[in-house]
């Protein structure tokens, strides 16, 4: 139901933007977040975009780096990710809910609490 895409290889210090769409859900009804998992750890939050006023929060490692949008039109999330770094490599998921809860500035929720999840997609920093 959740489609990732955009990953892949990029050196550090490079960008890329990451997408999520789904063709069933209406992105813009959700809140979406994206986590990153690297092996032997759980998914790490990373973002997200609330549903009702679009609103966003980054991990504290994140903030001034990426960005998180929404485009309703394409149904579409996208993760702009700039000045990237090798502790940033990872299997990303982007996740969706309905309630605006899964995108409070005091919440951090856990990948496994979505119902809509993608099956992810590698982004690996060189140094």
């Amino acid at each position: 139901q959740l489609v990732e895409s955009g990953g892949g290889l990029v050196e550090s210090g490079g960008s890329r933007r990451l997408s999520c769409t789904s063709g069933d859900l209406t992105l813009g009804y959700y809140s979406v977040a994206w986590f990153r998992q690297t092996p032997k750890r759980e998914p790490e939050w990373v973002s997200c975009i609330s549903s009702n006023d679009d609103s966003t929060n980054y991990v504290d490692s994140a903030k001034g780096r990426f960005t998180i949008s929404k485009d309703t039109a394409k149904n579409t999330v996208y993760l702009e990710m700039n000045s990237l770094k090798p502790e940033d490599t990872g299997v990303y998921y982007c996740a969706a809910e309905l309630s605006s809860y899964y995108c409070s500035p005091d919440v951090r929720t856990l990948l496994h609490e979505f119902a809509y999840r993608g099956q992810g997609i590698q982004l690996t920093v060189s140094p």
